[in-house]
């Protein structure tokens, strides 16, 4: 009788202990330049997930500014994501790196690029957060590689894909995607309207597609 008491009395104050520990969501943070900014409006691609997620179980936050490269991702990489104690960082950048080299000339050369996307993934691992990696989309979305910049982007890309490969990371590749999207839906060769607004940023088609892409990277 006394063994069961005891029992009884141990497997009460496990219960209470167990009911009293506070349940941590995963915290996931898109990190990226506008078109993560746009991702947290009404259906924006950051929205969509946060929708299609139990918020009980997943703390979602944006952290796109537009106009920014990968550098700037490095820059503020402390305050905007680390400091938040992430379990997940989505890094979403390279549109800018590649299309202000021709609009502004302040892009960021190939080789600096991938310097300064292995030092995010080292920064993010180095507090023991995981990393999903995505591909630049598209400057325009005419078919074939014949928007101005495809040949550049396409080039990023493939970095990225090896830095994903080098480092076991998934990777969302939106540049491929996008690019098979286009050639299924896009039969007049528009340059935008199909998943941009304006060859870059997404429409609610294109927030959907990256939305539906991402999200089973992220559960």
């Amino acid at each position: 009788m006394k063994t069961l008491l005891k029992t009884s009395i141990l497997l009460s104050f496990c219960l209470i202990a167990l009911t009293s520990m506070t349940f941590k969501p995963k915290r996931i943070i898109f990190f990226g330049d506008s078109i993560t900014q746009q991702g947290v409006s009404k259906n924006g691609y950051v929205t969509l997930i946060k929708k299609s997620l139990d918020s009980t179980k997943y703390d979602i936050i944006g952290a796109g500014i537009g106009g920014n490269k990968v550098y700037d991702l490095y820059l503020r990489l402390e305050d905007d994501v680390l400091n938040k104690k992430p379990d997940l960082v989505v890094i979403y950048v390279g549109i800018n790196d590649v299309w202000h080299k021709q609009s502004s000339h302040t892009g960021t050369d190939y080789d600096k690029y991938l310097k300064f996307y292995q030092a995010l993934i080292n920064k993010i691992q180095g507090v023991g957060s995981k990393v999903v990696l995505v591909t630049p989309s598209v400057v325009g979305e005419k078919k074939d590689g014949t928007n101005e910049l495809d040949a550049d982007l396409n080039k990023y890309a493939e970095g990225i894909r090896t830095l994903a490969a080098k480092n076991n990371l998934p990777i969302c590749d939106l540049r491929k995607i996008f690019a098979e999207y286009e050639a299924k839906n896009n039969p007049e060769d528009k340059e935008k309207g199909i998943l941009t607004v304006d060859r870059v940023h997404l429409n609610e088609t294109g927030n959907k597609l990256v939305a539906d892409q991402l999200l089973p990277l992220v559960k």
